[in-house]
């Protein structure tokens, strides 16, 4: 079924690469049971409200999550654009649809198969005050293997932080993968780097901690500024511009 599901996300790529202008490295999968503990710490992590798997569906056996890298060409030319290259807002606007399509395509081949899948939309699924997700992707897939926060709370996985991440709850019970140990991020591993601080436009990222109301404030200008293509409120400095953006290998 892993291999399927691969399979599935992999098409769902290809066919809509052909329609859009973003490019992806390979995706990465990781999978996690529905009862692990540590989505109920995630009440802690995230915020009260952040659901748990049963939540979006009762029968939940298992949580996938995926992640979509950029190419080192996308996250090159964010990094070195003056604002946020209209390429990267793109991105994430196409990006946000695949993965509801790849979700939509998983969900729809097992239920030929009698099974049941559930899953939140890739963004704005967060409290407007607080700004705490309801269902975090990313920290979701920290839990389902797929990586070790960095100082710029981005997941680092096997293949960079650049990317985006989807997720979904099925009710087939799946074995879970690994959990990634290895950090990623070069100031916690080794005291140094702090690209990700430098680099962050609104100052709202230091080594004390992400104020959030002063990132969402500089992603809503963004939004503003390339309002022809759609919501995209999104920056990406911190996640590009540092050596933990794209991973070989």
């Amino acid at each position: 079924m892993k291999d399927l599901i691969e399979s599935i996300i992999n098409r769902v790529i290809k066919e809509n690469q052909l329609g859009g202008q973003t490019a992806y490295r390979a995706p990465l999968l990781g999978y996690a049971q529905a009862g692990d503990p540590l989505f109920q710490q995630l009440k802690t992590a995230v915020g009260p409200g952040h659901l748990l798997p049963i939540d979006l569906l009762p029968e939940a056996r298992t949580v996938l999550a995926f992640f979509l890298p950029f190419t080192k060409e996308l996250v090159k030319s964010n990094r070195e654009h003056p604002y946020v290259d209209r390429s990267w807002a793109l991105a994430y606007i196409e990006s946000n649809a695949l993965i509801s399509l790849c979700c939509e395509a998983i969900a729809t081949a097992l239920s030929v198969q009698g099974m049941k899948a559930a899953w939140q939309q890739p963004t704005h699924n967060f409290d407007p005050v607080q700004l705490c997700s309801h269902w975090s992707h990313k920290h979701v897939a920290y839990v389902c293997g797929l990586g070790e926060f960095g100082l710029h709370h981005m997941l680092i996985t096997p293949s960079g932080c650049a990317g985006r991440f989807g997720s979904l709850v099925i009710d087939l019970p799946l074995s879970p993968s690994p959990r990634q140990t290895d950090q990623r991020c070069f100031f916690y591993a080794q005291g140094k780097c702090l690209a990700c601080v430098k680099k962050c436009p609104s100052r709202a990222l230091t080594q004390d901690g992400l104020d959030k109301q002063k990132c969402y404030s500089y992603l809503l200008e963004v939004d503003s500024f390339y309002s022809d293509l759609g919501v995209c409120d999104a920056c990406g400095k911190c996640a590009t511009c540092g050596p933990c953006a794209v991973i070989d290998g």
